[in-house]
Parts: C-alpha cells; sequence; structure tokens
C-alpha cells in the first residue's frame, strides 16, 4: 500500500506545479497569478475540491504525444465562496499557454455539467492563448461544447467570467455568453483578431491595451461589466457580486441583516435634486441615501453613463437598481443605455431579484447617428425586458418622465407593481417648451408680442402639467412621496410583494428586438 500512495502523492505534486516552475517564475513575473493561486483567492480557505487533475491530452501530431502534463492546462472543480457551492475552471498559462484542446474542453463541460445538476453558479477564470492548433477541429469542438453549455445555463443559474490574461478569437464568446465579465487592468486582453492581424489587413496600428484592454471593453464597448485594479480587485468584486445573486433561478437571493434601520429617513433626499428641472444633479447620490448602509454594487460603471444599473438591498433583501442619470446628456436613453437596461433588467427576473427604478428621463437622445444605430429596435429591447419581468417592480419618479421613455422606465402601463413619484415629478408628453411650441403655433404667431404669449402659456403648461398629480388622479402614480420617505416607503411595499405571483402566456420563447 505504501508503494501506491506514493504513487499517488507523486502525481498530485506533479499536477501541483502545472508548467512547471520556469513558467510559473515567468508567470509571477508578469505580473499573473497561477490558476491554483486565482482559485485559492477566490474560494474560502480550504474549501477547494478538485476534480481531472491527472486528465491528459490524447493527442498524437505534432510531437504532442511526447508533452503529456497533468491537468492539461485547466484546474476545475468546486467549493465555497462565504459558505455557498461555487463551480471553477481556471485556465492555466503555464501548461501549453492555456490552449484549449479535446481533454481541456471535457473536463470544462463536467463541471459545467454538475453545476446544472447541483444549481450552483460557475465561475470561469480565463487565461489562455486560444484553441490548440495541434488539435485542429477537436479543439474547436471543445469551444463549442462548451458554448452550448453556457447557453443552457443561462437564466438557470449564474455564469461569471473572471479574464486575467489573453482571450483573444473563438474564446471569447464563452464569457460573452456569462452574465458579467471581469476584466483585469494591464494583464487581460479580449478580441476577436489581434493588432497585428488588424494591421495587416487594414494598416491600422493599435495596442492590446487600446483594442482588447480592461478600460477599452468597460467604457468603450460594454463587453466588460467590471475593470479591476488587479487580481485581488477583481476576485473581491467577484465576491461581493455572487453576495447579491441567488445560486440558481429556483431560489431567492441571500439575505444578510442590515445595520441600517428600515425606517430611517433620509432628509438629504430634498436637496438633492434641484429646483431648476434643467440642471443635472447625481441620481447615485439618491440611491445611496435610500439603501442599506448606502452600500451599491454599480454594474457597468464606465459604459453608458446616462443609465445607471446595479445592486442593492432593501432591509437586507438583493434588488436590482435601475436609474437614469441627469448628470450625463440629461439622463437621456440612447442605444447603448437601453440596452445596458435591459440586459442587468433581464438578469434580475431570470434569477428573482426584485427591481428597483428611479426615473428621471427628459426622452430618448434625437439625432440622425442615433436613428440610424436603431434607437427604435434598441430602445424596445428596454421595453421589452421590463414588460418581460415578474419579479417585484417599484418606480420612483424624481423629475422628468417624458413621452415614450415615461412608458419604457417602468411605467404602470407595462405592469410595474407600486409606482411612486415626488412632488418634482413631471409627467407629460413632452416638455413645456416643445409641447406648447406644437400646441398653440398658430396662437404664437398670430400674437402680438408672441414671445410674451409663448412664456405665458409655458408657465400656464407647467402648472397643469409639470407635477405628479394628473397621473395619480388617473392611478398611473400609486403615491406621491416626500423624497426622505422613499426608504421606508420602498422596504414596506417590497416586503408586500415578497410572495408576487405573476404568469405570462405559454410560449417556448418571446421574439426580443435583438
Amino acid at each position: 500500500m505504501e508503494d501506491k500512495l506514493k504513487i499517488l502523492r507523486e502525481k498530485r505534486l506533479e499536477a501541483l506545479i502545472g508548467g512547471g516552475k520556469d513558467k510559473i517564475d515567468k508567470q509571477h513575473k508578469s505580473g499573473k497569478l497561477t490558476a491554483r493561486e486565482r482559485i485559492y483567492l477566490l474560494l474560502d480557505n480550504g474549501s477547494f475540491q478538485e476534480l481531472d487533475a491527472f486528465v491528459m491530452h490524447q493527442c498524437t501530431h505534432f510531437g504532442l504525444e511526447d508533452k503529456k502534463i497533468l491537468g492539461d492546462g485547466v484546474v476545475t472543480g468546486y467549493g465555497t465562496v462565504n459558505g455557498r457551492l461555487v463551480y471553477v475552471f481556471s485556465q492555466d498559462f503555464t501548461v501549453f499557454g492555456g490552449s484549449l484542446g479535446e481533454a481541456f474542453a471535457n473536463k470544462v463541460c463536467k463541471i459545467m455539467d454538475l453545476a446544472m445538476k447541483t444549481g450552483a453558479p460557475v465561475v470561469g477564470i480565463n487565461d489562455s492563448g486560444g484553441a490548440r492548433i495541434q488539435e485542429g477541429v477537436v479543439s474547436l469542438g471543445g469551444y463549442a461544447e462548451i458554448f452550448f453549455r453556457n447557453t443552457l445555463s443561462s437564466g438557470v443559474i449564474p455564469q461569471i467570467s473572471i479574464i486575467t490574461g489573453p482571450c483573444a478569437g473563438g474564446a471569447v464568446y464563452s464569457p460573452a455568453l456569462t452574465d458579467f465579465i471581469i476584466m483585469v487592468k494591464n494583464t487581460s486582453h479580449m478580441f476577436i483578431t489581434g493588432p497585428e492581424v488588424i494591421k495587416s489587413i487594414t494598416g491600422e496600428e493599435i495596442t492590446f491595451e487600446q483594442l482588447g484592454g480592461a478600460v477599452s471593453h468597460s467604457s468603450k464597448s460594454g463587453v466588460a461589466h467590471f475593470s479591476a485594479e488587479d487580481e485581488k480587485d477583481g476576485f473581491n468584486i467577484l465576491k461581493k457580486l455572487l453576495s447579491f445573486i441567488p445560486s440558481n433561478n429556483m431560489e431567492k437571493a441571500p439575505y444578510l441583516k442590515p445595520k441600517d434601520t428600515p425606517n430611517r429617513m433620509a432628509k438629504e433626499l430634498v436637496d438633492i435634486v434641484p429646483s431648476d428641472s434643467n440642471k443635472p444633479y447625481n441620481i447615485k447620490q439618491v440611491i445611496e441615501h435610500i439603501v442599506d448602509d448606502g452600500d451599491f454594487l454599480e454594474v457597468h460603471k464606465n459604459w453608458a453613463k446616462n443609465i445607471v444599473v446595479g445592486f442593492a438591498r432593501l432591509n437586507g433583501r438583493s434588488c436590482g437598481i435601475v436609474a437614469n442619470q441627469p448628470n450625463y446628456i440629461a439622463g437621456c436613453l440612447d442605444i447603448n443605455a437601453s440596452i445596458k437596461g435591459a440586459r442587468f433588467v433581464r438578469f434580475c427576473d431570470a434569477f428573482n431579484i426584485p427591481l428597483v427604478t428611479f426615473v428621471d428621463v427628459p426622452g430618448f437622445l434625437p439625432g440622425s447617428a442615433q436613428e440610424y444605430g436603431g434607437i427604435i429596435r434598441n430602445g424596445a429591447k428596454l421595453l421589452y425586458a421590463y414588460c418581460e419581468a415578474t419579479v417585484p417592480k417599484l418606480t420612483v419618479i424624481t423629475r422628468k418622465a417624458y413621452g415614450g421613455a415615461y412608458d419604457v422606465m417602468c411605467s404602470k402601463h407595462i405592469r410595474a407593481d407600486m409606482n411612486y413619484a415626488w412632488p418634482t415629478a413631471e409627467i407629460a408628453v413632452m416638455g413645456p417648451e416643445g409641447a406648447v411650441n406644437i400646441i398653440f403655433k398658430k396662437e404664437i404667431a398670430e400674437s402680438k408680442e408672441p414671445e410674451k404669449t409663448r412664456k405665458r402659456l409655458i408657465a400656464e403648461y407647467e402648472e397643469k402639467f409639470e407635477n405628479p398629480y394628473i397621473a395619480a388622479e388617473q392611478g398611473y402614480i400609486d403615491e406621491v412621496i416626500e423624497p426622505q420617505e422613499t426608504r421606508p416607503k420602498l422596504i414596506v411595499a417590497l416586503e408586500s410583494l415578497l410572495n408576487k405571483r405573476e404568469t405570462r402566456p405559454h410560449k417556448k420563447h418571446g421574439s426580443i428586438p435583438l
């Protein structure tokens, strides 16, 4: 028995060193952790259970038959994060540059299948040179098997990708199919075609960081939901994100006992919204004064800044926040904001996370660039997502709610459960100046003093329509509340809706305007 135990222990040690000490040292010198170090950073101490540590590739081409390494370039298994079960795969760049072959793919697929069976999240740690060229189409088939499982798992278990190194070509599509992508500044890159290929085909010169770095993808493309300062920061973000979401679509998000009191009045809210409706303010200040302990995890912080989305808690219960941002292009909805909001709303609905929407929107952003870019189709995505959502939906109109954007931002008409408005709310088809110019065009033109007449009519329009009471008379607003009451009102409403049940017509799936 001792001889056999010795062999086992030797194999375990061999598996632990991956591509060898030299490769590990090179990994560290490049500012990156190893595959196992990353897993230990993510999971609770001592909880990692590794699977398939002795798996090796079976390729016999291009000399690979003489180059076999235990684990084959990916570390897979499961453990816990804050006591909750999580499955994980971590690509090992020290082994064949983390390239994916058949055995590698089979290992990843195995833990994805187990996660689906047990109803637990999957975390993919990406650091790979892409497909293993020596294995040819087999490696491409391996990617497709993973893509298929990503799609089957979507909306059933949370899937989170953290990019800690290169992720290029077809490899990018697995993270793209997951719910959230975290990228690490300076060491992670994502792109379909790299700088050299781009230069040879188009003549454009661009660096790896400019093309596919964390800053580019978190601010320009919207591919990355979070941009981390380093790997430790990235895993801290990942763990905090997991704390807001359930393990699967049959569960509710974890409850965290708050230090905050549910009846707290936020008097600061009274002074945040300017009396002049054309002046901007920061909606994040509103959110932070309302949610538990001011704790708000913003998603897509640097992309489509005219809308704010993220996770917070109300009396210990997780909720998804969606809010127009008056500080950025007046909070208008545009193409990117619509896509950002729609994706977030659909995630929350899939995983039973209630939605709280703060509205201050003057409309959709005008202009030919928006029209040609498909603002109609893309704006409809946000509308579709809200209409489709059956989780508890609470809406607070803080100021402007104009035109079709009023409808889209979780209005009563698309089945928000509770709609509140502050006294500063302005609910109308359009702003007073535009409305008066259309409605009273003839009267103004025939007036002896057109400008004076126009100003008088604008003042009358403001008095009549720039308030929440007409909508409240129609039942479109359930209650007009004082700003400082917002937190307790939302908490009581959310508690009342915890057992909400709402069905939609049976269908295979809808046809969202993609």
